[in-house]
């Protein structure tokens, strides 16, 4: 089985990135694939006799397999729930695409199938110079853009896909993650959105009142990405 990697990217903070990269994941396992994660960098970490952890990472942690540490899912853990260049800042903890790469590279290519979660959206600052952007770039990943439908999301979800082609890297898929299902003339936003981006269509996520890795998993299309 070759093996595929992708940066998963949202329209804003708060679309459901790791809802989303969770479900990718357990499809995957599902087909007998084995499974990595990274989050390279989160903020919002609380303490734990082990130490930071974060919400999102350990959700990614529970579904990969085989098994992957903590400190392997998300190597840079923030405390404060704020942007994370500026947590790491605070932290004394400076940020640099070259670092967060080489935690990368730890994990990439080992597993049937790898998913690398940003924070945020595309442009999030990870220090003066460079963004998470640099970092999908520097690892040469092909993107997964998750698109949180509700107002505003034709404006975010197509400015979030002309960034990234500009910046070099092909939009893998994208996923329609349901935020607000009372949204005026959502199926219309939608399809306008599948006429204008270009690429593959990976799932349509309903807003789920459980929205396990497995729930999510249900209403996700791996072909486009894994062939």
């Amino acid at each position: 089985m070759a093996k595929h990697a992708f940066f998963v990217t949202g329209t804003d903070t708060g679309v459901g990135k790791t809802c989303i990269a969770a479900g990718l994941l357990q499809a995957a396992n599902s087909r007998g694939l084995t499974t990595a994660a990274l989050k390279p960098v989160a903020a919002g970490c609380e303490r734990t006799p082990d130490g930071l952890r974060n919400e999102d990472a350990l959700l990614l942690q529970s579904v990969v397999n085989p098994p992957l540490d903590y400190e392997q899912v998300n190597p840079v853990a923030l405390e404060p729930a704020i942007a994370p260049h500026i947590a790491a800042l605070e932290a004394r903890r400076p940020l640099s695409t070259d670092r967060l790469a080489g935690y990368c590279r730890g994990v990439l290519g080992q597993a049937d199938f790898t998913v690398v979660e940003g924070a945020g959206g595309w442009r999030v600052p990870l220090n003066p110079a460079e963004t998470l952007a640099d970092l999908a770039r520097q690892l040469n990943l092909p993107v997964i853009l998750v698109v949180g439908v509700r107002l505003g999301c034709l404006n975010h979800a197509l400015l979030t896909a002309e960034a990234i082609a500009r910046d070099g890297l092909p939009l893998a898929g994208w996923v329609a993650n349901v935020l607000d299902p009372d949204m005026p003339r959502l199926r219309e936003n939608v399809d306008a959105l599948g006429q204008r981006l270009r690429a593959p269509f990976l799932g349509w996520v309903p807003t789920l009142s459980s929205p396990t890795p497995a729930a999510v998993a249900e209403h996700l299309n791996l072909d486009p990405l894994i062939g």
